[in-house]
């Protein structure tokens, strides 16, 4: 044999070995990104637990990660919410908690291994939250070296910290002694206005991340910038400043331009193509895009940057000059689209608007029609409009969004009779209708169709599943010279933005018993072929237990935040509802198959995994609540499993 032939030969027989152990980690059941692979499609091939079988998932064990925010709500604007999906690598889970803690778990026993805890400072926060956490293996290092694998995470006071996955503590080689400060080179930023809820996207040895801006503060508001960091050293890579093209900066105390896009919700990464998947919020305000001299040309967007180099390599705005907080809040969906002629690269974005568009995820062409639509226009001076809004033919979006008087909606004649007194007072115009000094409905409320639980894709099935929310928020534009007297009254808006010419009053749409005004169901679960975009069946999700009193628990479809899980064994498993439950549907059928009462509020996605050793399939899911959406809040990590086969004794 040649000596070159030897090389390659030899070469090839390790890529097949590593490519082998690959494999072999997908097939042992690890969970080990935010979405389970690091496109999101939030499935697993484990079937274990199948529609046979699921009638007998037990509790496994559940763990209390003791953070709890006392004085939570409204009325403190102290909101937390426990969202987080584990992680699973090996054998443990790596889960965060609201304040940032990290904790490893063994994963078939619940019992805590270590204890990471943040102290972030907590003045001036509002929602407090962490999504999850981001895992690295680095290559390069000696087996047993500290930090050969380690934990990522970015944290409310606005922290990138690197821990030892082993031990918990701090990769001192990482930044300032473990810890990379976000706040750097942004300038000015009001504690608890600039904050990372959501894991870094980890691709290659690079972490990216962006942050969420709270709303709807100030014009002059921190940048949206998206950093790359190195995951060993936390050196910064490079930042991509989501500015116009030939866009020169204005004058400011930061590094990049203040007032830009934010974008605070999950990244996807695309390995093999080196790129990232970026959902875009608002330029500021919200509501009034008199302001932003062009800063919203990235607004409401997918953007995908060059891992390399955080290059924009395209990008698909959702909606134009977005005056309605339709910011795109859920994790962008890569799959291998089932085309005629093969394969496409795809991505699915799921907007607040209800739509769902499904692109080439290498060149952003749609692989289903849009259309430019017109929509009301404003009445607004200096409201800056576009003539159109895109809109996909396929699929189906997943409300009707025309409301008209006959959808207002009451349990009796009294409150619907209310919710219509109110309604007749505003603007409503479907769709798009603008915000003004009248009060507009917005339907789908800010709060979206769709959030930041994104979709999950079941490719064996060939299946999308989206759940949903379908209530309605009313907005209100309240000029300057009006705001100080209401302040002056004790009735000033929610937002009194006082660098910006209108204050914005804005309130979900609820009658006088503290229901939607609008008919439900209020939340549904929706599968969707992904060959053609059509409807394959569509269920409310979940009942008004724990939000109305007894004997009121009705099945009615009621809000919801969080995702779903699809798996091989046929299921789709999802918490989210304002009851506290979490169930499994066939996925096939939509029927419900199971379900469990959870101990508070499931919003979050559930995951699975096998165990390293007892080798059985667990479904994890916090339960922790969520203080915005009003659900019981409590600390709970929950493993269900099949009952444990017995042991046969000796003979």
């Amino acid at each position: 044999m040649q000596p070159m032939a030897a090389v390659v030969l030899t070469l090839m027989a390790v890529m097949c070995l590593l490519s082998g152990r690959v494999e072999a980690g997908v097939e042992r059941g690890d969970w080990p990104s935010y979405g389970g692979d690091v496109g999101g499609k939030r499935f697993s091939s484990l079937a274990d637990i199948s529609t046979a079988n699921v009638d007998e998932l037990e509790v496994a064990w559940e763990y209390h990660t003791g953070d709890l925010i006392e004085g939570a709500g409204l009325a403190s604007m102290k909101l937390p919410a426990f969202e987080a999906t584990p992680l699973k690598i090996g054998k443990l889970l790596y889960v965060c908690t609201p304040r940032n803690h990290v904790i490893a778990l063994d994963a078939e026993t619940g019992r805590e291994r270590w204890v990471y805890r943040h102290q972030p400072a907590e003045t001036g926060h509002y929602v407090m939250t962490c999504r999850g956490v981001s895992y690295h293996r680095s290559e390069d290092a000696a087996e047993g070296a500290a930090c050969k694998e380690r934990i990522l995470m970015g944290t409310v006071d606005a922290f990138l910290v690197a821990l030892d996955a082993k031990t918990g503590e701090y990769c001192k080689k990482f930044g300032q002694n473990g810890k990379v400060d976000l706040r750097d080179g942004l300038g000015s930023v009001t504690p608890g206005h600039y904050k990372v809820m959501s894991p870094p996207a980890i691709i290659n040895d690079i972490a990216v991340v962006g942050a969420l801006v709270e709303d709807n503060q100030t014009l002059d508001s921190p940048p949206g910038v998206i950093r790359a960091f190195d995951v060993v050293s936390g050196e910064l890579r490079w930042a991509w400043d989501p500015v116009p093209p030939e866009w020169n900066k204005q004058s400011g105390d930061s590094r990049w331009q203040r007032g830009t896009p934010n974008a605070w919700s999950v990244f996807s990464v695309d390995v093999e193509n080196n790129l990232v998947f970026v959902p875009t919020g608002n330029a500021a305000p919200d509501f009034y895009s008199g302001t932003r001299n062009g800063l919203d040309y990235y607004a409401s967007s997918l953007v995908v940057l060059d891992a390399k180099t955080g290059e924009v390599r395209w990008h698909f705005q959702t909606v134009h000059h977005d005056i309605w907080d339709y910011d795109v809040p859920a994790q962008p969906v890569l799959f291998d689209y089932p085309g005629t002629d093969g394969p496409i690269p795809a991505v699915a974005q799921a907007t607040k608007q209800g739509f769902i568009f499904f692109l080439n995820r290498i060149t952003g062409q749609a692989i289903f029609p849009i259309e430019e639509k017109r929509f009301p226009t404003s009445n607004v001076s200096g409201m800056v409009m576009s003539d159109t809004q895109p809109v996909p033919s396929k699929p189906a979006p997943l409300l009707d969004a025309n409301l008209t008087e006959a959808d207002i909606w009451g349990f009796t004649p009294w409150d619907r009779g209310k919710c219509l007194d109110v309604y007749r007072r505003q603007r409503s115009e479907g769709l798009f209708t603008p915000p003004g000094e009248q009060g507009t409905i917005l339907y789908p409320a800010h709060t979206g169709a769709s959030n930041w639980g994104s979709v999950a894709i079941d490719p064996d099935r060939r299946l999308l599943i989206a759940n949903y929310t379908r209530v309605a928020s009313i907005v209100t534009l309240i000029p300057r010279g009006r705001v100080d007297q209401l302040i002056a009254n004790g009735s000033g808006p929610v937002y009194p933005i006082p660098d910006s010419p209108y204050a914005f009053d804005l309130k979900l749409f609820l009658s006088p018993l503290g229901a939607p005004c609008t008919a439900p169901p209020w939340g549904g679960l929706r599968a969707i072929d992904l060959a053609s975009g059509e409807t394959v069946w569509d269920r409310p999700l979940g009942t008004t237990r724990d939000v109305a009193p007894f004997p009121m628990w009705l099945e009615l479809g009621v809000p919801n935040q969080g995702g779903a899980l699809t798996t091989g064994g046929g299921l789709t498993f999802i918490g989210a509802t304002t009851d506290n439950y979490i169930r499994a549907f066939e996925t096939a059928s939509g029927e419900e198959v199971w379900k469990h009462r959870l101990p508070a509020g499931g919003q979050a996605t559930p995951m699975t995994y096998r165990g390293e050793e007892d080798g059985r399939q667990y479904v994890v899911i916090s339960a922790g609540g969520h203080a915005y959406l009003g659900t019981d809040l409590g600390d709970s990590i929950v493993a269900f499993s099949l009952p444990a086969p017995a042991r046969q004794s000796s003979p």
